[in-house]
């Protein structure tokens, strides 16, 4: 089904982005981000989402010309009935793009956009680690479906090298067949916040001024590692009561991380908001930002953790470019005990926040900067002359 919001002029290029759903997660942000820059009487973007209810970003995507169609995910109708789905959709609305950023099931997508006629069809890996086991089961399954990717698409991209090797295989990477394409922010989002934010947030959740905060934002999900993040606020407030968690999203865990965090006794000492769409505010408020993710193809998050200054504890599997060399950036590995992830913490604190001109100068310099970025986008999508965005 497809929710429509306005026509479209006849000579705008279309691109249809296949995700699983339009909540705040890294993948979607990302594009909501690109979405916001393009030249929209040049370029249109609608979308495929796999969640039947209303999406976080469903409104404003409406209000930016864009169509939604809900469909089912490959799990729960199976192969031939997604891309039958799917092929309706594209041949209906002959799309000239199709984009898929479903990862392993990106294979599908371009099968369905081959079939309808779609001259590029695009395989995006956003993660680097198999979201299930990694038993001998699921690589047979893997290499199944890099054939298929292989077989169907026509351009291929990452976010990072590691996101490249995992979803399309070492010799794909070596062939250089994969383009590399960063994870870009709007940097003047999070290095412009008000000071006062974070005396704001405080009042708002009813935090002590003297109160340290450590601060996670992720969908309450198994591959964000909630429980190693309510075992290290266990560990710390056995010595410091004066600490709080922020934690912010929503998904299927989080009943189960409310009612484990009151098990452990530190209920209290977090507080659960939900999906805000505040977040350069709330981050600017943190005193520590923790990241223990299971696998990560970036993590676009953390990026705008640094470019609000704050220092983050971030699990090693996260990709190395996601340090911005601001100084204020620790790798921790989840197999190390709790006590490290703890002193790491008390390091994080005692670390001078970098200033605004450094953040902005460092970030860009490393193309993080969306305002540069974006025509990475315009490029893949055949649009190549360097016109004004925004």
């Amino acid at each position: 089904m497809g929710i429509d919001s306005k026509p479209e002029p006849i000579n705008k290029k279309k691109v249809l982005h296949i995700v699983s759903a339009l909540n705040r997660g890294g993948a979607e942000t990302l594009l909501m981000n690109i979405y916001r820059k393009i030249d929209r009487k040049q370029l249109q973007f609608d979308f495929v989402s796999h969640r039947n209810e209303k999406n976080d970003y469903e409104d404003e995507i409406m209000a930016l010309g864009g169509r939604i169609y809900k469909v089912p995910s490959l799990g729960q109708i199976g192969p031939f009935a997604y891309v039958k789905e799917l092929v309706k959709i594209m041949s209906d609305n002959q799309y000239e793009v199709v984009h898929a950023h479903t990862d392993y099931q990106g294979g599908f997508v371009a099968v369905a956009a081959k079939i309808a006629g779609v001259k590029k069809r695009i395989c995006h890996s956003h993660s680097n680690n198999w979201p299930q086991d990694s038993g001998i089961k699921a690589r047979v399954i893997l290499k199944v479906l890099q054939s298929i990717i292989k077989y169907a698409g026509t351009n291929y991209c990452a976010c990072s090298v590691e996101a490249a090797r995992f979803l399309f295989g070492e010799r794909m990477l070596q062939s250089q067949r994969i383009e590399l394409i960063k994870n870009g922010i709007d940097i003047n989002q999070f290095t412009d916040i008000d000071a006062g934010s974070s005396v704001s947030v405080r009042r708002e959740l009813n935090i002590p001024n003297t109160a340290k905060l450590i601060g996670h934002i992720g969908s309450f999900s198994e591959s964000k590692n909630h429980v190693f993040i309510l075992k290290v606020l266990k560990q710390i407030l056995k010595r410091d009561s004066n600490f709080v968690a922020i934690l912010v999203g929503d998904g299927p865990l989080r009943i189960s991380i409310e009612l484990k965090a009151k098990q452990l006794g530190i209920f209290e000492n977090i507080r659960f908001l939900g999906v805000r769409k505040d977040i350069p505010r709330l981050m600017k408020s943190f005193d520590v930002f923790i990241f223990p993710s299971l696998f990560e193809g970036f993590g676009i998050v953390t990026l705008e953790a640094q470019s609000a200054g704050v220092p983050c504890v971030v699990a090693a599997t996260l990709p190395n470019n996601t340090d911005m060399g601001l100084g204020i950036m620790s790798f921790v590995d989840l197999d190390e005990e709790i006590e490290i992830w703890c002193k790491e913490i008390y390091k994080a604190l005692l670390k001078e926040r970098p200033d605004r001109e450094f953040i902005i100068n460092n970030i860009s310099k490393l193309g993080f900067d969306i305002n540069d970025n974006i025509y990475e986008w315009l490029s893949l999508y055949g649009i190549v002359c360097k016109e004004e965005v925004g």
